[in-house]
């Protein structure tokens, strides 16, 4: 078990032979530091208290990670554990003066403990407890992290693992990490009173599967006090995130959305921006997807005639570009236009984007039938031109709430274990676009669950709006408000409307999300066949539910990168995507085979060991770690290259294959090379070589970029 009040860190695990309990009773600190006697004489006895300190420490080096330790002149004794516990309990570890006091107490499931008031021992023979200094503590003293020991039964796990851990909890708010044997994360979840609701998992009964499996595996418990149940939740969404426990609902296509940006500088400019706001200026979104964002920049350029240039390109015009050419920029960069005239034209702009586009127009149509008047027609037709653009923007919004400004909608689908979550996003009293999620995990959990999994995790890096409105309503929406309330620094409202216009846009979210989800199950089944039929073709003993796909890029051996990318029965599995830059000087310049060879050398390399210390782990839910099947581009000598290294390795369970091109290397004609010799081509129309190219060229594309990049870096 372990106990961190100032949130997770890395641990750092020692070990050491058994010693016995030392006696830490009140007023004993001279008999452990075992100082002798002190000589008489000032400078003597200053030179015999810092022998005693070095002593000291030197003695505790052993035992001790000194990470932050004062100097000679502070050393005093280390707090013991027990009264780190009681300090933890009481709550009396929160700083000292105004600081911010983290302490940590690690204590081991496997050693049994005895609290008397200030006085802990350890069963003997069990080894001995490793104090790590962390920070300070009430009086001075640096923190302590107790980390677990490393000896750990196998068959110590599960339900009479955690009723010995709830034993030592606190009743505080908090977030727990259910943790296996290895150390792994297996689950992470948040509670307002941690005995309370670890407790609920020593039941031997009564879980779902999912939960029933998780329980069976765990062998430790990390925790986390916070100040309140909302800083649990953002917690438990963060290391959701960081940890991607495979007994959570995680949300996985959680990319940034892009925004539109109007920087703040003398020459503002207009462009598309991804990720934190570090740049300067107005930014308008989110966005749906790039894709959206691309098209309203091309419209906005049309209609207000903003630069979209680097500051580099900017500053050294000489001459207007096509972009002033095509009259899609005033070029400010060469004088084709007054600063104060563009700075109006960027006033528009901020203005249409805010949602005031009926007033823009209507100030624009002005203009332009005044410059007719005047006989300006050039003048007139540039107006014309602008408010066009402006019109085909706002005629493909049809979308525009009345009685809201900003809010994020979210609607929930399920069918079985499987979800789909719906977001329309608006801002400025405008629709910015629809998107789909397909979260992971939640099976066995209720719809209102993993809606609420979803939110929060979520929010964890995407602005958060005044309003938020559900399909479902969930059981802890009063701590969601709350939680993304101080997250966001403005009041957050989060409603299950019920009627009206609110309502309506619910519902349609839930249609979205229902038709998605029905596309998904369908590809799903489509691509199960499509496994299934490249299970019988490669003679493979079941549908493969990991694919390895192995290319290789270089110029004429130079810059050389081998990549990897995985597949399986949910498509392109990404976050498993590997490169390797090629190491072996001694191979000939662009020997593709020796390349394959040292990029399946490294990848299978551990495939031993792992393979061993996996057979005696409790099976999880999840994508498996080894391939059913690797497919390589090349033809023979690259299949003969890989066979060999599979029996140089001793791989078994995998199949090998490998796809050559055409005889004019023309999509359509390829040939599929098996291990046992057979060869394999299929119809130009036929859906199962359709997805084998789809796995090729992706695996190209990957190892092309790699290479690219490394040539750029060299």
């Amino acid at each position: 078990m372990h106990v961190d009040v100032a949130g997770p860190r890395r641990l750092q695990r020692r070990q050491c032979p058994a010693r016995p309990a030392l006696d830490t009773g009140p007023g004993q600190h001279a008999a452990r530091h075992h100082h002798q006697p002190p000589v008489a004489g000032g400078r003597i006895q200053r030179l015999q208290r810092h022998m005693d300190r070095v002593r000291h420490r030197r003695a505790m080096a052993d035992l001790v990670d000194i990470e932050d330790v004062p100097p000679p002149r502070c050393a005093a004794p280390i707090p013991e554990p027990g009264a780190i516990q009681q300090g933890v309990d009481a709550g009396r570890l929160a700083g000292v003066g105004k600081q911010d006091v983290r302490c940590v107490l690690h204590v081991n499931i496997n050693r049994t403990w005895e609290k008397n008031m200030s006085r802990t021992k350890m069963s003997p023979g069990q080894g001995c407890l490793l104090p790590r200094l962390t920070g300070p503590l009430p009086g001075g003293w640096p923190g302590i992290t107790f980390p677990p020991m490393s000896q750990h039964d196998s068959h110590d796990t599960g339900p009479p693992v955690i009723a010995r851990i709830v034993r030592a909890l606190p009743r505080k708010p908090g977030v727990y990490r259910m943790l296996d044997a290895a150390g792994a994360v297996l689950y992470v979840g948040k509670a307002k009173d941690l005995r309370a609701r670890v407790s609920s998992y020593a039941r031997p009964h009564g879980h779902s599967r999912r939960i029933g499996l998780m329980i069976a595996q765990v062998a430790d418990i990390e925790i986390t006090t916070t100040g309140s149940e909302a800083e649990a939740l953002l917690l438990e969404a963060s290391l959701i995130k960081r940890h991607k426990p495979p007994f959570n609902v995680l949300l996985r296509d959680d990319k940034s959305f892009p925004f539109i940006l109007i920087t703040d500088e003398a020459t503002p400019r207009l462009m598309k921006h991804r990720g934190a706001r570090r740049v300067p200026g107005n930014y308008y979104g989110p966005f749906a997807n790039a894709g959206a964002v691309n098209r309203a920049i091309a419209a906005l350029e049309k209609a207000f005639l903003l630069r979209t240039c680097s500051d580099g390109v900017f500053a050294n015009r000489t001459r207007p570009c096509l972009q002033h050419q095509i009259r899609r920029c005033a070029a400010p960069c060469t004088g084709e236009i007054a600063p104060q005239e563009y700075r109006a034209l960027v006033a528009e702009a901020r203005a249409f984007l805010e949602g005031r586009a009926r007033e823009v127009q209507a100030a624009l149509k002005r203009q332009m039938e005044d410059a007719a008047e005047g006989l300006d027609f050039e003048r007139a037709a540039i107006l014309r031109d602008r408010l066009a653009a402006m019109t085909h923007i706002t005629a493909g919004n049809d979308i525009y709430p009345r009685t809201f400004a900003e809010a994020d909608v979210f609607a929930l689908a399920a069918a079985g274990d499987r979800h789909a979550v719906a977001a329309f996003f608006f801002r400025h009293h405008q629709s910015y676009g629809a998107r789909t999620f397909f979260p992971h995990g939640g099976a066995g959990q209720t719809d209102e669950a993993v809606l609420a999994a979803f939110l929060a995790q979520f929010y964890d890096r995407h602005p958060i709006p005044r309003l938020i409105l559900l399909s479902h309503d969930i059981a802890e929406r009063a701590l969601l408000e709350e939680a993304l309330s101080d997250r966001a620094g403005h009041r957050v409202h989060v409603l299950t409307p019920a009627r009206g216009e609110k309502r309506r846009f619910v519902a349609m979210a839930l249609d979205n999300a229902g038709e998605a989800l029905a596309r998904k199950l369908a590809d799903r089944d489509s691509h199960a066949r499509l496994l299934e039929r490249l299970a019988k073709a490669f003679h493979l003993p079941r549908p493969p539910l990991r694919i390895e796909v192995f290319d290789n890029s270089h110029i004429q051996g130079a810059n050389a990168v081998g990549a990897m990318i995985v597949a399986g029965p949910e498509g392109f599995m990404k976050a498993h995507y590997r490169t390797f830059n090629i190491r072996d000087r001694d191979a000939a310049p662009g020997d593709d085979y020796a390349m394959m060879r040292e990029v399946l050398r490294r990848r299978f390399a551990r495939w031993g060991r792992e393979k061993e210390e996996a057979r005696n782990d409790a099976p999880r839910e999840g994508f498996p770690p080894w391939p059913d099947l690797a497919l390589l581009d090349g033809g023979r000598g690259q299949l003969a290259a890989a066979l060999e290294i599979a029996g140089e390795l001793r791989l078994k369970g995998i199949a090998f294959a490998a796809v050559a091109k055409g005889p004019d290397r023309n999509a359509g004609r390829e040939t599929f090379h098996l291990a046992d010799g057979a060869t394999l081509t299929l119809d130009g129309r036929d859906s199962l070589l359709y997805y084998l190219q789809r796995l090729r060229d992706e695996a190209h594309r990957f190892a092309i970029g790699a290479h690219r990049a490394r040539r750029r870096r060299a």
